[in-house]
């Protein structure tokens, strides 16, 4: 009874209904919320009404993000699938679902130790000098805390939360029956939710195997590894299972914080071209890249060396992508098609990835019409776009997928564009003067000429 986290401390949450309470006791409240709301609108100016809707629209997203973050695990990690699509959610629900990414509560150590225990074999004193109680953060699946192995070596561990293979069958099946409720209510039903899960469910299978985070983390690490200034710690084998992960830990400051770079002498313009071609080689190069660079996954060594030779330190590799070879050529085609303007050519790989609905098709045309004319508007050469006008061109596609109904987006393709937008983001934010399309453009000739 006690293998695998299915001892009897998590053979209720097995069950299914602590979580289906749970989820039932916000939806009512926010059926109550907004059946109270719209009675109140018929007091109103009817001007004012689309803005109190889309008011109680994101705090109803928002108390339920609140409740998948607590369960954790397959909610938590729904509400941030749910995050990364525009083309399906409006803009409120989108920013309050966004939030699990960085704000999931941890727990205490002693809820982890048995699993840390059983998993590595041996009492957590024997395995490790030392173990800080105090989590370094907590993510959807796992938390990470700072220890020492018995020779002294610092090393980060990550840890599966204990109930998360116990209760992953009920959770995945309270969140089929959550998605078929919101697609019956939503104005814009998946065209293909049954899809839509699949694709949710076998991306939370990956990121629940923490054996294959330590086979893609040397992969990256040796497709990077011509560049000395990129560094992906080293995973300690011998205390790393499905459920643990422990990999050697080095001082680092966040890419993101200016200050702590101005402290260490680097230049943030010096930081981002070191990820622009790590990040470009990744998606365009090796079709393997890391899909999830929040502030939290990215940072600059701290060590002396840094002012004069800075090197860049990527962490946690469960959110990584691998695009499989038809999505690749797909990719190439659409962006031929971008490059000489082509409508058509660009709604016929649309059609051939089925990514429109059957009737979709028309409002999809005008959609991709208006983007190609909006592109064309921004300048002869596309690739010659500086970082605020390709975060502009995000804006306007992510506006046009949320207005156009019939559209549904793979989840590895919207990953790639948020992973690419991101990096445009940070660009903005650290040094706007450095050229991110013109360090990316030989790494993109590489993926337009390559034949998978």
């Amino acid at each position: 009874m006690r293998r695998r986290g299915r001892g009897p401390r998590f053979s209720f949450r097995a069950t299914g209904i602590p979580q289906s309470l749970r989820v039932a006791w916000t939806l009512l409240r926010n059926a109550a919320d907004g059946s109270l709301g719209a009675l109140l609108d018929l007091g109103v100016p009817a001007g004012h009404r689309p803005a109190r809707r889309e008011r109680r629209t994101a705090r109803q997203a928002r108390r339920l993000a609140r409740t998948l973050g607590t369960l954790k695990g397959a909610f938590a990690k729904a509400g941030q699938f749910a995050a990364s699509r525009p083309d399906l959610l409006p803009a409120p629900a989108l920013e309050a679902f966004a939030g699990l990414r960085d704000r999931v509560p941890p727990l205490p150590l002693a809820s982890l130790r048995g699993v840390l225990e059983e998993e590595l074999g041996a009492p957590l004193e024997e395995r490790f000098a030392r173990f800080d109680p105090a989590p370094l953060g907590a993510a959807s699946v796992a938390q990470a805390h700072r220890a020492a192995l018995p020779d002294g070596a610092p090393v980060v561990v990550k840890v599966q939360y204990p109930w998360l293979e116990a209760s992953l069958p009920a959770d995945l099946a309270i969140l089929r029956r959550l998605l078929g409720l919101a697609a019956a209510r939503a104005r814009r039903t998946p065209p293909d939710a049954g899809r839509l899960f699949a694709e949710f469910a076998a991306g939370l299978a990956e990121e629940l195997d923490f054996q294959r985070e330590a086979r893609v983390a040397a992969e990256i690490a040796a497709n990077l590894a011509e560049d000395s200034r990129v560094v992906v710690p080293r995973v300690v084998a011998s205390h790393s299972t499905r459920r643990v992960l422990t990999m050697h830990w080095l001082p680092a400051v966040p890419l993101a914080d200016t200050a702590a770079l101005a402290r260490l002498g680097v230049s943030p313009g010096e930081v981002l071209e070191i990820l622009a071609r790590a990040y470009a080689r990744q998606v365009f190069v090796d079709g393997l890249f890391h899909a999830d660079p929040h502030p939290g996954n990215l940072f600059v060594v701290d060590e002396p060396e840094a002012a004069r030779r800075p090197r860049v330190l990527f962490v946690d590799f469960g959110l990584s992508k691998r695009l499989d070879p038809t999505l690749r050529r797909e990719m190439r085609l659409a962006i031929y098609a971008l490059l000489r303007g082509d409508t058509g050519g660009f709604l016929a790989g649309m059609e051939r990835m089925d990514m429109i609905a059957p009737g979709a098709r028309p409002a999809a045309e005008r959609a991709v019409a208006a983007m190609l004319e909006r592109l064309r508007g921004e300048g002869a050469d596309p690739l010659r776009l500086g970082g605020d006008r390709v975060l502009g061109l995000k804006d306007e596609a992510k506006r046009l997928l949320q207005e156009t109904p019939g559209i549904q987006l793979p989840n590895d393709l919207l990953h790639y564009a948020k992973t690419l937008s991101y990096l445009f983001a940070l660009g903005e934010q650290l040094d706007p003067d450095v050229d991110l399309m013109k360090l990316s453009v030989p790494y993109l000739l590489q993926f337009l000429a390559a034949s998978d």
